[in-house]
């Protein structure tokens, strides 16, 4: 699978910790950014690199790292096509796949610890989506998001 990642200054480090264990998993990685933790940046100057490469298909998937997880997911969702879910324990995790298809992975590096960190990227990546009611219910997401109503 091919992955885009991108971070802000605060989720630098998981984002490269993060990136070790993608290419362990034998994924692409395209790495939006940013480069250094150690100057202060706007997440959404990367979040969005990564979350139109995904809504465009060039990527699969993307895993967006911040210091809440709340920005990004923002930055996100405004892309057509990007179903991001923000994400802080397993279960909310495996239902962002079974039930909502969710396409990018939003972590709060503030929020959580390294070792959950490994275990909610791998769980994400390995949950199929259900289909069923739930693709109906994205149906009407996809209306939504193109200009229609319920």
């Amino acid at each position: 699978m091919k992955i885009a990642i991108a971070s802000d200054h605060r989720g630098y480090d998981f984002k490269e910790r993060i990136k070790v264990t993608l290419k362990e998993l034998g994924h692409s990685v395209t790495d939006f950014g940013t480069s250094s933790k150690s100057e202060s940046v706007d997440y959404p100057d990367f979040g969005m690199k990564a979350a139109l490469s995904v809504g465009h298909g060039e990527c699969d998937r993307g895993i967006l790292i911040c210091g809440t997880g709340i920005g990004m997911s923002l930055v996100a969702n405004k892309v057509r096509g990007v179903r991001a879910t923000l994400c802080h324990n397993l279960y909310t995790v495996e239902m962002s796949r079974r039930h909502n298809d969710a396409n990018v992975l939003c972590i709060g590096a503030d929020i959580i610890d390294e070792e959950l960190l490994e275990q909610k990227v791998k769980l994400w990546l390995e949950t199929p989506f259900e289909g069923g009611r739930h693709a109906r219910r994205l149906e009407k997401i996809v209306e939504l998001e193109n200009g229609g109503g319920i």
